[in-house]
């Protein structure tokens, strides 16, 4: 089987619109939440989110195309050209055929459906815009990138809820292992920042509402939390088979060498409060690496800051790797970034893949007290510095969804 590597990273997130800014800000422990501007915030018992800012549309796309696309795809085509960019890749010299798109979405373009949805009601059916079902359906993100870079291999929008990053990377890694594609580019995209998103998962008692001090209101693992804060953003990465990046001196950032994936089968919304689900993927993710749990450095948690999330995931990860677990770093990026949703494995296969790369793990931040039932490593406030090989990082969605990667470091061989 070839083996996977990684070439090439693109993001836009709360934290900034590169991997520079992005892993500056993230190492600094800064949080990019923010009170809601975007729309009149004053009824919503959340008023707070993870905000991209400083996003041009029409400056990166010209007017007539970024009016053709929802923000959850202009953020995805963004990320994509960064990623395609820093990967090297000439799109004269690849084989388009064996080119692919795994790149999803959770909600899709809920603002395009929103704002379509309140013309039909208040100017006519005449009037809802012929773009809306292409512009929200939530393959468009794939189609786009792959559009845009002419694959004619596999393009594919996995929905595995806030798994989706996770599940792209792994089930293209399994594509490239076979030989049958060269190049994939992977991750997620969302823009659900809305009223009505904002709405729903406050009624359902999902979202902080610390809405006076924002940039306290992540708190993943700390006995203070109430709830994650919404988030938004793309990030893409560029898999390619090792074979084919060596064959064209490409610069390799890290390598895949594990995945699993697994189903509660519990509950629309909620985890399996054992963390059942997430144990299961944990550990195939391992068996498919071919390592043992004691060889794991750093682990890249799900950690929404949701009271029964966070310690589900803690009970997973004991399961696993009984007392080792108490001395490996665990990191949750989501206490910075806010809950990205569909975008968040890609955000934080980029975090984890820096983290190889540099040797420092960036802080869980807002940790001011500790949950007993929730007594690992959390690396609070402050990145650390250590030795790092070998990287897992987690991602589970509502419907039970749970996919898991592994990444190793690059080491010339």
């Amino acid at each position: 089987m070839e083996r996977v590597v990684i070439t090439g990273m693109g993001i836009i997130s709360p934290l900034g619109n590169s991997v520079d800014e992005f892993w500056d800000k993230l190492t600094r422990g800064e949080s990019g939440v923010r009170v809601v501007e975007s729309f009149e915030a004053a009824g919503h018992k959340a008023r707070i989110a993870g905000v991209v800012r400083d996003f041009d549309a029409k400056a990166l796309f010209g007017a007539k195309e970024a009016r053709r696309m929802d923000r959850f795809c202009q953020y995805a085509l963004a990320a994509a050209d960064q990623a395609f960019a820093d990967s090297g890749l000439d799109r004269a010299d690849i084989d388009k055929e064996r080119l692919g798109v795994y790149v999803g979405s959770g909600i899709g373009g809920i603002q395009t459906l929103t704002e379509e949805h309140a013309t039909l009601l208040e100017r006519g059916p005449d009037r809802v815009s012929p773009t809306l079902v292409p512009m929200m359906i939530a393959n468009m993100a794939a189609a786009m990138i792959s559009i845009r870079f002419g694959a004619l291999g596999p393009t594919l929008a996995p929905v595995t809820a806030c798994s989706i990053g996770n599940t792209a990377i792994g089930e293209a890694w399994h594509r490239i292992q076979s030989g049958r594609t060269d190049v994939i580019l992977a991750g997620g995209s969302e823009a659900a920042i809305s009223e009505i998103a904002a709405a729903s998962f406050a009624k359902a008692t999902a979202l902080s509402t610390r809405n006076d001090a924002p940039e306290r209101a992540s708190r993943p693992f700390d006995a203070g939390r109430d709830g994650f804060v919404l988030g938004e953003g793309a990030a893409i990465l560029v898999l390619e088979s090792l074979t084919h990046a060596r064959a064209r001196g490409a610069r390799i950032l890290a390598e895949v060498i594990g995945y699993g994936a697994s189903s509660d089968a519990y509950h629309m919304v909620a985890t399996h409060p054992e963390g059942d689900g997430a144990y299961r993927a944990m550990r195939e993710a391992i068996r498919e690496a071919g390592i043992r749990p004691d060889e794991v450095d750093v682990i890249s948690a799900h950690a929404t800051s949701t009271e029964l999330g966070d310690r589900s995931e803690t009970a997973a990860i004991k399961r696993l790797f009984g007392e080792y677990a108490y001395r490996i770093p665990v990191t949750a990026n989501k206490s910075m970034t806010g809950h990205m949703l569909g975008a968040a494995g890609g955000a934080e296969a980029i975090a984890l893949i820096q983290s190889l790369r540099t040797g420092i793990i960036p802080p869980t931040i807002n940790q001011e007290t500790p949950d007993p039932e929730c007594d690992l490593d959390v690396v609070p406030n402050e990145a650390r510095r250590a030795e790092l090989r070998i990287g897992m990082s987690n991602s589970f969605g509502f419907g039970g969804h749970n996919a898991v990667i592994v990444l190793k470091r690059w080491e010339d061989e």
